[in-house]
C-alpha cells in the first residue's frame, strides 16, 4: 500500500490502495511506518503523494460502515496517528497532490510543510458536513492556521471543495504545476530548502511547527468520543448511508 521511491536524500512516500487511496487501518499504519523510518534511513526530506487522479479520497466510509465503536475508534486514532506522525517529522515533508484531495487526505497534505497541487480540474478541501460528519477542532486548527480563521469557518461549515486555482489563491496550496510535474516540484523546493544550514533551518522549523503538534496533541479521547457520538447520530448516519449508495453506482 506503499511505495518508496528515492530522490537522493529525499524519499518519495506513495500512497498506492486503488482507486482511491482509501484511507483505513492497513493504509494508516503503513503511511506510519514509512514516515517514521524515513530519517532513520537517510532521508533529509520527504515527498508524500498519491495517484494521478487523487491524492486520497480520504477515509474508506464503506469500511468503517462495517465497524463496531471500537473499531471506529481504533480506525480513526490511527489516522490521528498518521497525522501526528507527518506534524512531527523530524525532516521537512512536502505533499504533491496531482489530483483531488477531500477530508482526510486534505488534513495530511496540511500536516505537511508545504503542498503543490497539479492545476486545472482537481478540488481540495475539507468537505466533512457535507458527508454528515462534523469537523473536530484539531482539524478546524490545522486549515486557520494557513488560511486565517473566518475564511477556515465559512470553507468547514459548509464543506466546501476547492479547484485548485481557488486554493492556491487562498493559499491552501503553496504552488500549482502540472499534473506530472508536482512530484519535481516538490522535490525542488526541498533541494533549495535543504541548502541551508541544516541545525538552524530545523530548529526554527520545530519551533515554528510547534503549535500543530500542539493542536494534535489536544485531541484526546475525550474528543474522539464525542466525534464518534455524533458519527452515530441519527442524521450522520443518514448522509453517510446516502453516500455509500452514491458509491455503490
Amino acid at each position: 500500500m506503499i511505495q518508496i521511491t528515492p530522490h537522493g536524500y529525499i524519499h518519495e512516500i506513495r500512497l498506492q490502495r486503488p482507486p482511491v487511496n482509501a484511507l483505513n487501518d492497513e493504509l494508516l499504519a503503513a503511511l506510519i511506518a514509512a514516515v517514521q523510518a524515513a530519517p532513520q534511513q537517510g532521508a533529509r526530506g520527504i515527498v508524500l503523494s498519491g495517484s494521478e487522479k487523487v491524492f486520497s479520497g480520504g477515509l474508506d466510509v464503506p469500511y468503517l460502515m462495517t465497524l463496531d465503536r471500537a473499531g471506529l475508534a481504533g480506525c480513526w486514532g490511527k489516522f490521528f496517528e498518521a497525522a501526528r506522525a507527518l506534524a512531527r517529522s523530524p525532516v521537512p515533508v512536502v505533499a504533491a497532490i496531482a489530483g483531488h484531495n477531500p477530508a482526510g487526505g486534505c488534513v495530511l497534505a496540511l500536516c505537511c510543510d508545504y503542498r503543490v497541487m497539479a492545476r486545472g480540474p482537481f478540488r481540495i478541501g475539507l468537505n466533512e458536513t457535507q458527508v454528515g460528519l462534523a469537523v473536530p477542532e484539531a482539524i478546524q486548527y490545522l486549515m486557520r492556521r494557513v488560511i486565517g480563521a473566518h475564511r477556515t469557518e465559512r470553507l468547514v461549515v459548509a464543506g466546501a471543495m476547492l479547484e485548485s486555482e481557488q486554493a492556491h489563491a487562498i493559499g491552501l496550496v503553496d504552488e500549482l504545476t502540472d499534473a506530472g510535474e508536482v512530484v519535481t516540484r516538490a522535490v525542488v523546493w526541498l533541494e533549495e530548502l535543504l541548502k541551508l544550514p541544516s541545525s538552524p533551518m530545523l530548529a526554527t522549523r520545530a519551533i515554528a511547527r510547534a503549535d500543530i503538534i500542539g493542536a494534535l496533541d489536544a485531541f484526546a479521547d475525550a474528543d474522539l468520543a464525542r466525534f464518534l457520538d455524533g458519527w452515530s447520530s441519527p442524521d450522520s448516519q443518514a448522509a453517510l448511508q446516502s453516500l455509500l449508495a452514491r458509491l455503490k453506482k
